[in-house]
């Protein structure tokens, strides 16, 4: 018997010639136009891109691209994978996304290999045979699930750790095997070489393989087709789209995360399909003596409830700011814990984050705020996200390790200076002074808070680092980039 499931819930799915094949969620998404990016990254850009599309539409010939990975909710990786297959659909070419099921001990042990390929030790199921065992009973049911969609010929990629026991089933049905990994570590250590012992027989015949930064890329690759490629944002999604700041302040008051005002407006955005919405669902979980002055300065960090987007380390720091950041008000922002079901830490991470704000002193607990947000409607959710990015003073990401860092990308559109750990790919994207603040060590809160301080107190410095921000990911981090990269590794791939 293969186990599959939620963690959640746990299904027992039946094995056998004569089983009918179970099914995996599917994303449904309406395709968009990538021309529609012209208004933005202007038309030379938008131009090259529908041309990339066109050739690759060529060379497939009617063959799918195929994306599986752990989650379609929480997390950059879910949200990326959302708006690549939107324009891959409307460029016309056959894009379908799936994502995995597995049960406890499955994503239990996934979790600590996602630690460990950070450089980070972890608790967790320990990586033996019968760890490896069950791992792979878990990939071979989902594959078993996975393989009445995809034909020979076929280009599916595989997104992170959870997803490398697919690979040799999807080979033998005749598809081209990506495997992207979307975290990583500058420094390997014994933690990282643990996790690639583990991992390494299931990749070693994987067509091709995509990681964010070369620095991440381990050893044994070498001689392999190995793609590098930055993630990206799109400008036109529910998170990044222009949102006017009484738009933002009656987003907020509505959630709790702003004292309402007389004048704010409706709590409405524009949805994707050009229709109203308003934002009706509350945090489901809120640690809040009352909501900030609608003139407080708003220090906002939005991250999952990881241990590596250290949520705990910015509320100390914060704590133990003293006077410098007394008028300043604090927003730790993150997902429903229920609602990402590939992470199974996000519940303990949230109680302890809780448990230290009950702790505070009056004087810091009533200017800090936590907040789970709702994830049953993936648009309301971004909105409330971007809401927050567009009001803060300044944004955070004190991640003690991190694969690339989209909710840095996400502030820095948006023109808000950002203050964030020298770790990953948040590296690629701030040159510390021009276009954010970078601090040296993640664990030192006294920098942190001394950094967050000096924006906090500068409006001209705060003007420049966010107007060079925007500038930067303009120029490097929108989707049309990393199309361009997509297609021409689609070609590469179908042609082996």
């Amino acid at each position: 018997m293969a186990y599959i499931g939620s963690p959640q819930s746990l299904t027992v799915l039946p094995q056998g010639p004569d089983a009918a094949p179970p099914v995996l969620p599917e994303a449904q998404i309406t395709g968009a136009d990538p021309l529609l990016l012209s208004g933005t990254v202007g038309s030379a850009r938008a131009d090259e891109l529908d041309s990339a599309f066109r050739t690759v539409k060529e060379e497939l010939a009617g063959r799918r691209i195929i994306d599986v990975n752990s989650t379609m909710n929480g997390g950059g990786v879910a949200e990326m994978l959302h708006r690549l297959q939107r324009y891959s659909r409307g460029a016309g070419l056959e894009a379908r996304w799936f994502t995995m099921r597995g049960d406890p001990a499955f994503f239990a042990l996934t979790k600590r290999l996602h630690h460990l390929l950070h450089g980070a030790d972890s608790y967790g199921p320990p990586l033996d045979r019968a760890g490896a065992e069950h791992y792979s009973a878990v990939c071979e049911a989902n594959a078993r699930a996975l393989l009445g969609a995809v034909r020979p010929g076929d280009v599916v990629t595989l997104h992170d750790p959870q997803t490398a026991g697919l690979v040799a089933h999807l080979q033998r049905a005749g598809a081209r095997v990506v495997w992207r990994c979307h975290v990583g570590t500058d420094d390997p250590n014994p933690y990282t070489d643990r996790a690639w012992a583990f991992l390494r027989p299931w990749l070693e015949t994987a067509d091709a393989y995509v990681f964010s930064r070369e620095q991440y890329v381990p050893g044994w690759l070498a001689g392999r087709q190995v793609a590098v490629i930055r993630p990206s944002i799109d400008p036109l999604s529910a998170k990044n789209r222009p949102l006017a700041p009484a738009a933002a302040a009656a987003i907020l008051g509505r959630v709790g995360l702003r004292a309402p005002a007389d004048r704010d407006g409706p709590a409405i955005y524009r949805r994707g399909d050009g229709s109203v919405g308003r934002i009706r669902r509350n945090p489901t979980c809120l640690c809040s003596a009352s909501p900030p002055p609608a003139d407080a300065p708003l220090i906002v960090q939005v991250s999952r409830w990881d241990p590596l987007k250290d949520m705990a380390g910015v509320l100390t720091s914060f704590a133990e700011a003293g006077g410098s950041l007394d008028g300043a008000h604090l927003a730790l922002v993150g997902p429903d814990v229920t609602g990402v079901t590939d992470d199974p830490e996000g519940g303990r991470v949230f109680a302890e984050c809780a448990a230290l704000w009950h702790r505070l002193p009056d004087r810091v607990r009533t200017r800090a705020h936590l907040a789970c947000l709702p994830m049953a409607d993936a648009e309301e959710n971004a909105v409330i996200v971007s809401a927050l990015q567009c009001s803060a003073a300044v944004v955070t990401q004190k991640s003690l390790a991190e694969g690339f860092g989209l909710t840095v990308t996400e502030a820095m559109w948006k023109g808000r200076p950002v203050v964030a750990s020298a770790v990953g790919g948040i590296r690629d994207q701030i040159e510390h002074g021009v276009d954010g603040m970078l601090l040296d060590d993640p664990r030192d809160s006294v920098s942190f808070a001394a950094q967050t301080s000096s924006v906090v107190g500068d409006h001209r410095l705060a003007g420049a680092l966010g107007a060079g921000a925007r500038r930067r990911v303009r120029e490097n981090f929108l989707d049309d980039r990393q199309l361009l990269q997509q297609t021409s590794l689609y070609r590469s791939v179908a042609r082996v």
